[in-house]
């Protein structure tokens, strides 16, 4: 049995996060917003087709993945079915790539980019990696600027919130 579309809000050690799925898999996660409200608010202005409702068996199993990653647990993500069906090709190739570093390590938008076989991509990478619609399964906060800068990062709370969860997750930064 497939399991109907929804969305959920939960706790975490950085606050609410929200998940919405369809059959096919996850289709978005929102960190926190400031409130579980303003999170909800957020993942329904984006994702309207979500109905509030328990998550499955299997979300529930990724909302635990998360929390665990969260708490600084080397939790693997990767397994985590996604539903990228209205993402473009190559922002899926960059999702895979960042799928691929492993917690409390980093790469650069650059070096995502060679990965990709695409040298010299480092701003279409910073771009599709600032339209994740599935952070933390898709580790954008992994990847930062060459020359030891940071990058941006389009979630709420910015750059600090990249450097906390990266900093959670026992990254050693240059």
């Amino acid at each position: 049995m497939t399991p109907a579309p929804g969305h959920t809000v939960f706790d975490t050690p950085i606050g609410a996060c929200g998940i919405g799925w369809t059959a096919i898999g996850v289709r978005t996660v929102r960190l926190p917003e400031g409130s579980p409200t303003q999170t909800t608010a957020r993942l329904l202005r984006w994702y309207p087709d979500l109905p509030a409702a328990a998550p499955p068996a299997a979300i529930a199993s990724v909302i635990s993945d998360i929390r665990a990653l969260l708490t600084g647990a080397s939790t693997d993500l990767s397994r985590v079915e996604l539903d990228l069906t209205d993402v473009p090709a190559f922002e899926q190739r960059v999702y895979a790539a960042a799928r691929a570093i492993p917690p409390g390590e980093f790469v650069t938008y650059g070096e995502l980019a060679d990965r990709l076989g695409e040298p010299g991509a480092a701003r279409a990478v910073g771009r599709a990696l600032g339209r994740n619609p599935v952070p933390i399964i898709v580790p954008c906060h992994r990847v930062l600027a060459a020359g030891g800068r940071t990058g941006g990062f389009s979630a709420p709370g910015g750059v600090s919130t990249k450097m906390r969860m990266l900093a959670i997750e026992g990254a050693t930064l240059f």
